[in-house]
């Protein structure tokens, strides 16, 4: 039997595109699905906040309205890339050229690849290998359908993607889809056959086409930029990965909070500010704090950010590096670019052995 899939939603708002990361609780390998290259330090920290190893990194279809962050996770993970292999010579960087029926393992657990072409010609979809879950990029939403009019789409033959390949799961499959433009966040096979206005209850062919074809959208504002990065699987075109920070090994938190590690912060102290928000009380208690640290308590440092200055990095330090957090977002909101906070405040900073003062 296999143990319950890991699996965590994600939202771009920008995009309204939906990201998700499904992990193996055994063997903590996990995929990742359709990832938006903006989101990348939110997604990869929630990656390791979670102790999985990303082993793939899967798109859908190239998208026309986000850049894919799929090459930005092979750089900092070392996962395969996987995409449709519809995509031919036009697509450059993607590990696994995928075709219907193809599986993806990622530990114990597998998808299954399904071609549903029509939204645009290379559309696929993942199930997972117990078909409780579908996941449908865009070819089939949630009371919608992806839309037709651009990159090779046709309604005829989306029409028997959708019929042919989903509605054919188990009626209680979950249905997630790539994108959603209301809030919803998930539906079902059955929900979308009794009620999907374009192509559920007893819509035909000739229905879904009529209605496909009188749309008149307007093309997705990011099309021209995002076509051609997703056909270098989201590679920036000077090949560069982005960081955090560029003054130190900065990562961003799943909550947002920038962070830094305690060693770095102990081979550098000559050229940051620390900044102790610990009461004044907990000063007194404690023998032990950094050598040269700021005594603010957080409480006020809204009003003393006068006394601190710009030009060198600020590290924050509490006690176990909650309320320094907190003070990293005050700094921020003051203009402080170069903040980060201490990785586990005074208490890991005590337990590496680093250096003290009373």
């Amino acid at each position: 039997m296999h143990g319950e899939l890991i699996l965590r939603q994600l939202f771009d708002a920008a995009s309204s595109t939906y990201t998700y990361l499904l992990g193996d609780p055994r063997t903590r390998s996990a995929a990742i699905i359709d990832p938006v290259f903006e989101q990348h330090f939110r997604d990869r920290a929630l990656v390791d906040e979670l102790r999985l190893r990303l082993a793939v990194a899967l798109d859908t279809h190239c998208h026309a309205d986000h850049v894919t962050g799929a090459w930005l996770m092979k750089q900092t993970t070392g996962c395969l890339i996987g995409t449709s292999q519809l995509y031919g010579t036009a697509l450059e960087g993607a590990d696994l050229r995928l075709r219907h029926g193809d599986r993806i393992a990622f530990g114990d657990r597998m998808l299954e690849v399904r071609a549903t072409p029509g939204h645009t010609e290379g559309c696929l979809t993942y199930v997972t290998d117990d078909r409780a879950m579908a996941f449908t990029g865009d070819a089939l939403l949630i009371r919608a359908t992806g839309r037709c009019d651009f990159q090779h789409g046709d309604a005829g033959t989306l029409f028997r993607s959708i019929t042919e390949q989903i509605f054919s799961l188990p009626d209680d499959c979950l249905v997630y889809p790539a994108h959603d433009y209301s809030g919803r966040t998930v539906s079902s096979v059955r929900e979308e056959k009794e009620h999907n206005p374009r192509i559920g209850a007893h819509g035909d062919l000739r229905d879904f086409v009529g209605f496909m074809e009188n749309m008149h959208l307007p093309h997705p504002k990011q099309m021209a930029i995002a076509i051609p990065a997703n056909l270098r699987c989201g590679k920036p075109e000077d090949g560069r990965v982005p960081c955090a920070a560029e003054w130190g090994p900065v990562r961003q938190s799943y909550a947002g909070l920038l962070e830094i590690d305690a060693e770095w912060v102990a081979e550098h102290l000559a050229e940051v500010t620390v900044i102790d928000v610990r009461e004044r009380e907990e000063l007194d208690e404690r023998a032990s704090r950094i050598a040269g640290a700021l005594p603010i308590p957080l409480s006020e440092l809204g009003d003393r950010v006068s006394e601190l200055s710009a030009d060198r990095p600020v590290i924050t330090v509490c006690h176990a590096g909650m309320r320094s957090g907190q003070a990293t977002v005050i700094l921020r909101q003051e203009g402080f670019q170069r903040v980060a906070n201490l990785h586990g405040g005074m208490l890991l900073w005590e337990e590496l052995g680093l250096p003290t003062v009373s």
